[in-house]
């Protein structure tokens, strides 16, 4: 198959997608849809399920007829979806830390490069004119191509990242619609994907289709301010329309019941309360709001809460925290990376009864839903982005570890690339009370290209706090790292640790974002750390590497 080759050009990361949004599920009905109960909407087309699939070595195997919307599939094989290919009996489980999976020669991938197309074909209801078409990926392991009825829609890559097509014009009311999704296993971005985990390729998120209206929510922000003494709270809420959909916006309480109704006035509104149920992870109290147009409706959860440093402390609504953390991947050794809601639900249930209150997603953004689900039961985020590249650290013959570490951080090709994928980070998952970190990624050395992604978070996002770890690589980059809002290390000593708390001169909480490694024979000094954090005040806690082995079932 001939295709423009977008996955070797760090220029075009993305074609056809519709600008980043926040995560959202339109309903028909007033009152908006509850986060499990997304099916229930009759704006949301699952396609989740059984489709076609042919696996290839390489795309150069890839017969140019899959695109015609008549081509005989008898060939290819059933594969559900999502699903990572690899535990599906296709290629290899590949497990890989430090070292890059493939030759190391940005922007190119190896010209062997598996693939996978998969195919489908769904209806839509032919009552419904005046419509818009959405298509949702919420996760596609490295890059795709987009067909609908054989005609290109777009391209997409940043694999744990929602990309969003409009296909109004491609599609066909009351007729069998075929989708066609080329998925390369590597690409560009496979450079910063470097995780430390199995690497799994495929539609492992879900895929859906949104009904919208043609005037609608395109994309909106909440914000919370509390005053001093935490006794009168302002939440604000912001809407960016398509066409002119006439926003109006209720205002209910922790316990569902509504308090404030307004028009609002240019897509805005604003709900002052007083004597507010703030939230923590121990006491995650929830307000909602419900924007309401003529033709839907959209419900966001609001937790009121303040994050700030006061004298080296982390603080949550003026009282000092301590986060009790683990680092979670995506990981089931059945599924893999595919993870649904009900297991999810299942670490965070073990996670509440071992009293963790605090996950690092390591190394990416999980599922949308997932921070949703943290704000609902009580869980601290840091909020990660899709980037990790210290496979540069085992270069042959290029200089010192440290001289390496930030290759990638101060190539000016993967500028863009950095922060794409830092924004569509930000931008998803901003309205969540859950994150109170924003993370610019993991062990990617620190440059100008992390600097710039930097600033553009602390700009748009003043309310929560930055965290890096990377920022500590001594030796290689160490320029503006006033950003960040905690020293962050990983596996530190206790000694070193105790030197730093017991400084007056360092001013930012200290963090471990990973210590005692607890996969195989961990973890080690865990007590010895336990004395710590609950020693200095300024020790904000950390996050155990890792929540869970990533064995597969072989």
């Amino acid at each position: 198959m001939k295709l423009e080759k977008y996955y070797e050009n760090l220029d075009v990361l993305h074609v056809g997608t519709e600008p980043d949004r926040a995560y959202y599920i339109p309903y028909f009905k007033a009152g908006g849809v509850d986060i499990t109960e997304r099916e229930n909407s009759d704006r949301f087309l699952s396609l989740n399920g059984t489709w076609s699939f042919r696996y290839y070595e390489s795309i150069y195997e890839v017969e140019e007829e899959v695109l015609n919307p008549d081509f005989d599939d008898a060939g290819f094989h059933p594969i559900p979806v999502p699903s990572c290919w690899q535990n599906e009996g296709y290629d290899k489980h590949q497990y890989t830390n430090v070292n890059y999976p493939f030759p190391y020669d940005p922007p190119y991938a190896p010209s062997m490069n598996p693939c996978g197309v998969y195919r489908r074909t769904f209806r839509l209801n032919p009552n419904e004119n005046g419509r818009k078409y959405y298509l949702n990926f919420e996760g596609v392991d490295s890059c795709f191509y987009v067909w609908v009825n054989g005609t290109f829609v777009g391209y997409s890559q940043v694999s744990h990242a929602t990309s969003e097509f409009d296909i109004t014009d491609k599609v066909i009311l009351d007729s069998n619609n075929t989708l066609t999704v080329l998925v390369l296993k590597w690409c560009d971005g496979s450079y910063l994907e470097d995780q430390d985990k199995f690497r799994m390729s495929g539609i492992f998120r879900d895929v859906y289709i949104l009904r919208r209206p043609v005037n609608h929510i395109r994309d909106f922000r909440t914000s919370t301010e509390l005053d001093a003494n935490h006794k009168r709270a302002v939440i604000r809420i912001e809407c960016e329309c398509e066409g002119n959909p006439e926003p109006e916006f209720a205002l209910y309480g922790p316990d569902k019941k509504q308090i404030d109704y307004t028009r609002g006035e240019n897509g805005r509104a604003e709900f002052e309360i007083k004597e507010p149920s703030l939230w923590t992870a121990e006491t995650p109290n929830l307000y909602s709001i419900v924007i309401w147009t003529r033709e839907e409706s959209i419900r966001q959860s609001v937790g009121i809460r303040s994050i700030e440093v006061k004298d080296g402390v982390l603080l949550i609504n003026g009282s000092p925290i301590k986060l009790r953390g683990v680092n979670r991947h995506d990981s089931d050794p059945i599924t893999g990376a595919a993870i649904s809601l009900e297991q999810a639900m299942t670490d965070l249930k073990l996670m509440k009864e071992h009293n963790i209150n605090a996950i690092r997603t390591s190394h990416y953004p999980n599922s949308p839903w997932f921070a949703q689900l943290c704000s609902r039961y009580g869980f601290y985020m840091i909020s990660e982005s899709d980037i990790e590249c210290h496979g540069v650290c085992s270069l042959y013959n290029k200089g010192s570890y440290l001289e390496k570490f930030s290759t990638i951080a101060k190539d000016p090709r993967f500028e863009k690339a950095i922060m794409d994928r830092v924004q569509k980070n930000f931008i998803r998952d901003k309205n969540e009370a859950a994150v109170i970190f924003w993370s610019l990624g993991n062990e990617s050395g620190y440059g100008p290209n992390f600097e710039k992604a930097g600033r553009w978070v602390k700009e748009y996002d003043p309310s929560r706090l930055l965290h890096y770890e990377s920022m500590v690589a001594d030796g290689a980059y160490l320029s503006d790292v006033e950003p960040c809002d905690v020293m962050s290390r990983m596996y530190a000593s206790t000694e070193w640790v105790e030197e730093y708390l017991s400084n007056p001169e360092n001013k930012k909480p200290f963090l471990q974002c990973e210590y005692v490694h607890a996969m195989g024979n961990g973890p080690g000094d865990i007590a010895d750390y336990g004395k710590l954090i609950d020693k200095y005040p300024n020790f904000a806690g950390g996050f155990v590497w890792e929540w869970c082995d990533h064995a597969v079932y072989m």
